[in-house]
C-alpha cells in the first residue's frame, strides 16, 4: 500500500512539474495569442514568437489572426535562424493565398533567406571560391526575386530585391563563365559554347558576359563555325569594344544588344 502511495505522489509530482515548464499553454483565443506573438516578435525573443504563431496556426486556423500570423511566422523563422522553416512557410502561404495583397512579403522573405544562406563550415575553413560551386541558393534567390518584380512591380520591396539581384546576376553569370572555361579546356566546345550563350542571354548586364562572348568565339571557330563566330566577335566589338581593350575603359554608353529585367 505504501508503495502505492509513493509511485501515486511520484506521478502526481512529476505531472505539476511538467505543468510547471509550460506556462504558454494558456494562451487565449485568436487575437489574445497573436498579440503575445506579436509583441514577442517586436522584443526580439523569435523562438517564442514562433511557438505562439504555430499555436495560432493550429488552434485558428481560418482567422484573419492567423492568416496574418502566417505572414509573421515566416519572418520570426527567419530571424530565429530556422531557414528551412522560413521557406517552406513562405512556400505555403504563397500555395494557399496566390491572390492576398501581401503574397509579395512571402517571396521577398524567400528571395532573402536564400540570399542570406551563408557558406558551411568546410567552404569557411578552406576559404572555397563560391563562384566555382553550383550555386543553387543564388539561384532560388534571384528567381523569388525577380518572380516579385514581375508580377509585383510596385511593391515595397521590389527597389531592394533588384538591388539584390544584380548582386546575384553577377555571381550565376560567374559560375557559368567557370564552367564554360573548364569545357573550353577539355575540348568541349559544344559544352563550352552552350554554357558561355546561356550566360549572355540569361545574365544581361554581368561584368562575365565579355568573357563568355569571347569564349563562344572560340568555340565557334573550333567548331569550324566561322560566320557565327564572326557575328559574335561584331557583337563583342560593338558592346566592348577591342577585345584588346581593358574592360574598365569601356564607356558607360556603349549600346546594349540585349535586354535584362
Amino acid at each position: 500500500m505504501r508503495s502505492l502511495i509513493l509511485t501515486t505522489a511520484v506521478a502526481l509530482l512529476l505531472a505539476l512539474s511538467g505543468c510547471g515548464n509550460k506556462p504558454r499553454e494558456q494562451l487565449g483565443d485568436a487575437n489574445a495569442l497573436y498579440e503575445r506573438a506579436r509583441r514577442a516578435l517586436d522584443n526580439g525573443n523569435y523562438r517564442d514568437a514562433t511557438f505562439y504563431y504555430e499555436q495560432l496556426e493550429a488552434r485558428f486556423p481560418f482567422t484573419n489572426a492567423a492568416r496574418q500570423g502566417q505572414l509573421d511566422l515566416m519572418y520570426a523563422y527567419y530571424k530565429n535562424k530556422e531557414p528551412e522553416s522560413a521557406i517552406d512557410q513562405a512556400d505555403q502561404f504563397i500555395r494557399e493565398n496566390p491572390a492576398h495583397p501581401r503574397v509579395d512579403y512571402a517571396y521577398y522573405i524567400k528571395g532573402l533567406v536564400h540570399f542570406e544562406r551563408k557558406p558551411n563550415f568546410l567552404e569557411r575553413w578552406f576559404k572555397a571560391d563560391l563562384t566555382q560551386r553550383p550555386p543553387a541558393d543564388a539561384l532560388s534567390s534571384f528567381q523569388s526575386f525577380q518572380t516579385l518584380i514581375q508580377r509585383f512591380p510596385n511593391s515595397e520591396y521590389a527597389e531592394d530585391a533588384r538591388q539584390r539581384m544584380i548582386y546575384l546576376r553577377n555571381r550565376l553569370a560567374a559560375y557559368e563563365v567557370h564552367v564554360a572555361e573548364y569545357y573550353l579546356s577539355r575540348g568541349a566546345y559544344v559544352g563550352a559554347l552552350n554554357r558561355a550563350r546561356y550566360a549572355v542571354e540569361r545574365y544581361d548586364g554581368a561584368p562575365q558576359i565579355r568573357r563568355a562572348l569571347e569564349i563562344m568565339i572560340e568555340a565557334y571557330r573550333n567548331l569550324d563555325m566561322h560566320e557565327l563566330a564572326a557575328d559574335t566577335e561584331a557583337i563583342l566589338r560593338e558592346n566592348f569594344g577591342s577585345p584588346d581593350e581593358p574592360p574598365e575603359q569601356l564607356a558607360e554608353t556603349k549600346k546594349r544588344w540585349w535586354k535584362f529585367w
